[in-house]
Formats: C-alpha cells, structure tokens, sequence
C-alpha cells in the first residue's frame, strides 16, 4: 500500500506542478495522465521488445543444445514470442490501474481492453503449443498416419468457443450462461459454423473407427479422387493423386458415401490380379491320344496327362465306351488341360504369393468367346513391380496358347475386312 501510494505521489508530479504554475484543474488532470500514460506505454513497449529479444535468443540457445526436437518446434511455432508479452502485460496491469483510480469508466474500458488481450494471448500460446506438438508427434512412427491436425482443430475450436463467450461477457457484461442467450449463440453457431460441425463429427468417427489413415490409397469417384491422402483436418480430406494432382474432400462425406481404401490390399501379403482373356469357342476340342502324346512334353502337364489319362482310359473300359466315337465316354479337351497348364504355372512362379487363393477358372460363355479368368495375388505391391508381373504372366499366356490349338477372339479389323473382301473376289 506504501509502495502504490508513493508512485500515486509520483504520477501526479506533474499534475502538481502545472497546478502550480495557475493551469487550471482539469487541464492540469488531463494532461498528467496523458504524459504518464505515454511514459508507462512507452516503457511497456520497451520492455517487451528488450524482453523478446532475449527469451527468444534463449530459447533458441536451449533448443540447440538440447536432444529433443520439441523445443526446435515450439521455436518454429513462436511460442517464445507470445511468451515475452506475459511481463509487459503484467506490467501494465499493475501500474495502469493506480494512474486511471480517479477515472472509473477510463479504468473500466482499459480493464476490458487488458483483458481481452490476455485472453487472445493465452489463446495463442496455446496455439503454438498444440501446433508443436502436432509437429513433434509427426515425427514419430507411431503417429504418422494419424489425422493430428483433426485433434489439433478440435483443441482449438474449444479454446477459441470459450474465449469468445468471456469476450463477450467481458464487453456486455451479459450473464454468457443465461439460456436466452445460449440458445441465440448455439443457433448462430448451427447455422454459420454447420460444415465445421459435420468435418468434427465426421472427424472423430473417422479415428475412432479408423476408416482413413494418412498415406492410405484411397479411390473416391464421386469427387475423381485417386491417390494418397497427404492430409486430414476438420473440413477436407487432401489426396494427392497419382497424376500428381489434388483432390479435397468433404471430411463429412467420407462417412455419408462410399469410398474405397486400399489399405487392405498394402497390409496383406500380396496385391490382386484378376483378369480374363477370351478364348474362341470353335478352337476348343477333344483331344486324340496323339495329341495327348504331344501335350505330354510340356513339363507341367506331363504328370497330370499320365494319371488323368490312365483314369479316363480306365473309366472308359469299364463302361465299354465305343472310342471310335471320340464323344463317347469321358475325354480330355485341349482347354481343360490349358487351364490346368496356367494353375501348375502360377504354382511355380515365384512373382505370385503361394499363401493367398489362386485360381484359373472359366466364366460363362458370351457373345465374344470364353473368358478364362486368371485369378492369383501378386507377391509384390507396388504399383510398378505388380504391373509388370501381371503382364508377364499374360505375355506367357498370350504365348502359350497356340500350343494348345486354341485360338484368342479377336475383333475383326480394317484390313482382315479388306483381306476376306479380296478373297471372296478372287
């Protein structure tokens, strides 16, 4: 009290000095606080700028010589910036109210202004804290595919809801807690902040039920996205395609609409191949004995031609099949052996995982030929390695089939028009 009443004395210095000198009161009371005012900002300014210049110099000198990379991010973030303004506003704090005593509504107004600003600051150095541990976290294996910046938003908006609600309490003075008023704030709130609520919502279920991680391939047609996502936050999804484009998405919609991640495919054990080449129906026959004896010097057919030979041989004396006929009784086609030649030869490739299902199968006949579908996992996944395995193993089928007397559908071109033309007129 000593101490507040002595520097009372010594503000109003002036005061009583141009008092003295036959200035009449109130221009002798205004302009004293108008130089003591300005001497105490002057002095707060000079402090924060002394101040700043040396917490941030021995932040910056901290951060290097310690191991942790956090303080290298809270350096980033300017927190040791936001951090010097503490003592200049504390200073203020203190002395300003014991120079503005004698003006109530002057006081009132600087306690609002000092507050508000020590809400926003505080707000703000929250914000660089939450930005660099968001930072730090990244850098972690553990948390490099989690949406951190989701988390960060919500903290934020939080902080930024309370902070807004003492303003306004601090400036009207309204009871912020009334109903009245929390029903006018909530509707306002509903209708100017609706897409930030629904990315919020939508947020939380999409790291609780873990359906989009950062650096999932995604492909999402309704919006034409195709790629990796770089990004999660309360608005948007980022995805980076593989043209090297950008794709946002609604955070929302990810759980209102269908999408498809690959994740599953680059945490398992191989990547999928499934695709089917047509085969001419007219090329597909019985197979004679001879042409069993040449299919046999194929290495991966021999052994099953041997046993399923003897079988059908077998089953044919028994019924007394008349095999002048070749119809008659039960027989070998060349396709039938085709497609036991592809499931031996994904069985020997070492490109194709031997612990995911494989199989060679037929579809249903249409208007273009038979499909006979190739249906395996590859062993590698990436895109690169998997395209060219895939069109290896097609390469050999292409290639093979003219061993078994079968023939590819193909449409008929230009010039096979042209050629069947010239024949009909020769």
């Amino acid at each position: 009290m000593i101490d507040a009443i002595k520097f009372i004395d010594y503000v109003n210095f002036i005061k009583e000095a141009l008092l003295n000198k036959g200035v009449a009161d109130f221009w002798a009371e205004t302009i004293n606080l108008v130089i003591v005012l300005f001497l105490i900002t002057s002095v707060a300014y000079l402090l924060d700028r002394v101040l700043r210049k040396i917490i941030i110099k021995a932040f910056d000198v901290f951060s290097v010589k310690t191991t942790t990379t956090f303080d290298d991010f809270l350096v980033q973030s300017k927190f040791s910036r936001y951090f010097a303004h503490i003592i200049p506003l504390l200073f203020l704090k203190g002395l300003v109210p014991l120079v503005l005593a004698d003006f109530p509504y002057l006081l009132k107004i600087f306690n609002d202004i000092i507050n508000i600003y020590a809400v926003v600051l505080f707000v703000k150095i929250i914000r660089s804290f939450v930005r660099s541990t968001q930072r730090y976290l990244r850098t972690k294996e553990r948390y490099k595919d989690k949406p951190l910046e989701s988390y960060a938003q919500v903290v934020m908006i939080f902080l930024w809801g309370l902070s807004s609600f003492f303003i306004v309490y601090q400036i009207t003075g309204q009871d912020i807690l009334s109903f009245a008023t929390l029903g006018a704030a909530s509707a306002v709130i509903l209708l100017i902040f609706k897409d930030t609520i629904l990315g919020f919502v939508a947020s939380i279920q999409v790291s609780v039920n873990d359906i989009v991680r950062i650096g999932d391939w995604i492909v999402y047609t309704k919006f034409g996205a195709d790629g990796t996502v770089t990004d999660i936050n309360l608005a948007t999804v980022r995805v980076q395609n593989w043209d090297n484009t950008f794709t946002t998405i609604p955070t929302y919609s990810l759980i209102s609409d269908s999408f498809q991640n690959w994740r599953g495919m680059q945490e398992s054990g191989g990547r999928r191949i499934k695709r089917a080449v047509l085969i001419k129906q007219s090329s597909i026959k019985f197979l004679t004995t001879k042409e069993i004896d040449n299919l046999k010097k194929i290495h991966l057919v021999t052994e099953y031609l041997d046993r399923k030979y003897n079988e059908i041989t077998e089953h044919n004396k028994k019924i007394g099949a008349d095999k002048s006929v070749l119809i008659n009784g039960r027989n070998l086609t060349n396709f039938g052996v085709f497609r036991k030649y592809l499931d031996a030869y994904l069985a020997q490739n070492s490109n194709v995982s031997k612990e995911l299902f494989s199989m060679v199968r037929q579809l249903a006949p249409t208007s273009k030929g038979i499909p006979l579908e190739i249906y395996c996992f590859s062993s590698n996944k990436e895109w690169a390695n998997y395209e060219a395995i895939m069109s290896d193993i097609f390469d050999h089928i292409i290639a093979a089939i003219p061993y078994f007397d079968l023939e590819f559908f193909e449409e008929p071109t230009g010039k096979d028009l042209s050629t069947f033309v010239k024949q009909i007129k020769k």
